[in-house]
């Protein structure tokens, strides 16, 4: 994506569907640098379980270690093979998945950290129009770490998306500018083996309903059938 002009003006857009849930689009400049390493130790994800309704808060502590960087010139790392497609963890655990982006292939541990619910109030200097009315927003909060030997800087993470709790998806916010609650972007520079960064994507649900889970369904997975935070 074109990095955008901060000069200029938030622009959001709003789309709408006439059949289920109302969907808009999610994405931001990327100019925003993503949050420090963290130094927490790393711990695998635990086994993949059957994807279940919870009303536990959905909130959890990434399990990620930030080490050394490894030589641009290491040999590859060994293939990562994900979990199956539909497999559900909980919001916390750390999923091991095989990454590429361009030209770039390597390899990565995702955790979707927490669901943030916001508030209505947040959206005001976005200046939505009507069809926003009655919508809460929520925020995605994950976390990407390198276990590959592949440097993958500025290289970035898409297909994540929000369920709300009759598992339909959430509609999307798309913003092109900054919006200070909840900023996504591209990975750093030198974003080499044992590195990490945080992100945030927006999202939305009707009042009468709440996001309740958040799936990633980037390839080998697709659509409806990836791996799914509950």
């Amino acid at each position: 994506m074109k990095p955008i002009d901060r000069s200029r003006r938030t622009m959001v857009l709003v789309g709408l569907t006439t059949v289920g849930a109302l969907t808009l689009a999610a994405c931001n400049d990327g100019g925003s640098a993503p949050n420090s390493a963290t130094s927490a130790p790393f711990t695998t994800p635990a086994a993949a379980r059957t994807a279940t309704a919870s009303s536990a808060p959905l909130t959890a502590a990434p399990s990620i270690t930030a080490a050394a960087p490894t030589s641009s010139s290491a040999a590859p790392a060994p293939a990562v093979s994900g979990p199956a497609p539909g497999t559900a963890v909980k919001i916390g655990d750390a999923v091991r998945l095989p990454f590429s982006f361009g030209g770039s292939e390597g390899a990565i541990a995702l955790t979707v950290t927490s669901i943030e619910k916001g508030d209505p109030a947040d959206l005001a200097s976005l200046k939505l129009d009507d069809n926003t009315k009655g919508l809460v927003p929520y925020y995605i909060h994950y976390q990407v770490t390198n276990i590959g030997d592949t440097d993958l800087s500025f290289t970035n993470l898409s297909h994540i998306r929000g369920l709300l709790s009759n598992g339909t998806r959430a509609p999307d916010l798309m913003v092109f500018g900054t919006f200070a609650k909840c900023s996504d972007g591209k990975m750093p520079s030198e974003f080499t083996n044992g590195k990490s960064a945080d992100f945030c994507i927006p999202v939305m649900s009707p009042k009468t309903s709440r996001v309740a889970a958040v799936e990633y369904w980037d390839d080998p997975y697709t659509f409806n059938n990836g791996i799914t935070w509950e």
